[in-house]
């Protein structure tokens, strides 16, 4: 028998076709294992690396592609990811995203502003709470300052501080909505005259914090005195209080008259989404639940659960006490604005009740119209009073001034 695989002869004898067979088969394996770079091919690939690195570096420092490469992708075709699986789909913000609580002083803003700071943890928006307490009154450039500043908030946000309204379309800045609440004048002005000289529950001593530089005679100093011996406290424009939260930042929002009061008017029907009274304070947080639900959704169950009582209770200003009749009559016609303005929101809070659907029973007011109207009828004019320096209520520098 014949050996074809391992005699000389056959290995000597081999043709052409048979040499290129073996060859081939020898490549085929090679194909098999990864390629061995030659020093050209080596150069090449980093001459490539080189010139993407280059046109990267070229395309940052002049804020575009180099002109090579917008040729390139005009040749390949302008088509790109986003052509062919469209854009992410954005946040869905709700709406209105962009709130302001320009909150009026003694008018249940430190209750409410408890309320905000759980809501706020409960449905993940952003709560940005002032410190500036004293300072409602701004220039134009603080002003705009404030605005732009709220308006670079990220959304959603609510924004809080005690500070007159701002118009920010003025400025051609978006105009976010506003919410607000207010009281009875007679009792937010009491409220706020007692509680800068005796604080409230919250702790004994924080009215000494609050105002140090009082002295024991205007600390102590009896109120019917205030009102009846014209103290700058409780005259205009001091007492003038509640319309300029509302008027906004124009000179003549401070000065007690009808045109403050009606431009306060307008801005409430142009620009806030709900103004509330303190004496129905649980149809209040109702409303804006349900005017503002991505906000305000659970707030009456926190407010009536027991550890919020328990908080809100300390908020109550101590050693509160009304001042006599005649007192009262003086009080309230310096105060005719101001209660023209309380009745004017207090109406349109009814109203809005009314348009939800919201039927419950309305608490009355500290002083009943009739009684108000009786003391208006009765109340003889009041002495000519002294202007004061531009000042804010909580300034008690030049206070136990006596005309």
């Amino acid at each position: 028998m014949k050996n074809f695989s391992g005699s000389p002869l056959h290995s000597n004898n081999q043709t052409p076709n048979h040499i290129r067979e073996r060859n081939n088969r020898k490549y085929s394996f090679l194909s098999t294992i990864p390629f061995r770079f030659s020093l050209r091919g080596y150069g090449f690939c980093m001459a490539t690396l080189f010139l993407f690195c280059f046109g990267s570096l070229f395309y940052q420092l002049n804020g575009g592609p180099p002109k090579i490469l917008l040729d390139i992708r005009q040749y390949l075709g302008e088509s790109t990811y986003l052509d062919d699986h469209g854009p992410p789909a954005p946040r869905v913000l709700p709406f209105p995203s962009q709130v302001v609580y320009n909150r009026v002083g003694k008018c249940g803003s430190r209750t409410v502003v408890i309320l905000l700071r759980l809501l706020a943890e409960k449905h993940q928006f952003n709560l940005v709470s002032s410190d500036i307490h004293n300072k409602t009154r701004l220039t134009k450039h603080e002003q705009v300052d404030l605005m732009k500043n709220i308006s670079n908030i990220p959304q959603p946000f609510l924004y809080t501080r005690h500070v007159h309204f701002l118009n920010f379309t003025r400025f051609r800045i978006e105009q976010p909505v506003y919410i607000n609440i207010i009281r009875d004048p007679i009792n937010r002005f009491l409220s706020n005259y007692f509680f800068r000289r005796f604080g409230d529950w919250r702790g004994e001593q924080n009215h000494l914090i609050r105002t140090p530089g009082m002295k024991d005679d205007e600390r102590y100093l009896d109120i019917n005195v205030c009102i009846l011996e014209n103290y700058p406290e409780c005259s205009n424009p001091r007492v003038f209080y509640i319309i300029p939260y509302f008027c906004g930042q124009h000179p003549q929002c401070r000065e007690p008259g009808v045109w403050a009061l009606e431009r306060a008017k307008q801005n409430v029907l142009e620009n806030y989404l709900l103004v509330g009274i303190l004496e129905e304070l649980e149809d209040v947080l109702l409303l804006l639940e349900r005017l503002l639900p991505h906000y305000f959704t659970g707030v009456l169950n926190i407010y009536k659960s027991p550890d919020y009582r328990k908080m809100g209770n300390m908020t109550g200003t101590v050693r509160k006490h009304t001042p006599t009749l005649e007192a009262l009559q003086v009080l309230y016609h310096r105060m005719r604005y101001e209660y023209e303005f309380y009745n004017f929101i207090r109406d349109q809070f009814h109203l809005m009740k009314k348009k939800i659907g919201l039927k419950s029973v309305s608490q009355p007011p500290a002083y009943s119209p009739a009684f108000l109207r009786e003391l208006s009828l009765r109340t003889p004019e009041p002495l000519d009073e002294d202007e004061e320096l531009d000042t804010d209520l909580e300034d008690a520098n030049s206070w136990l001034v006596h005309p």
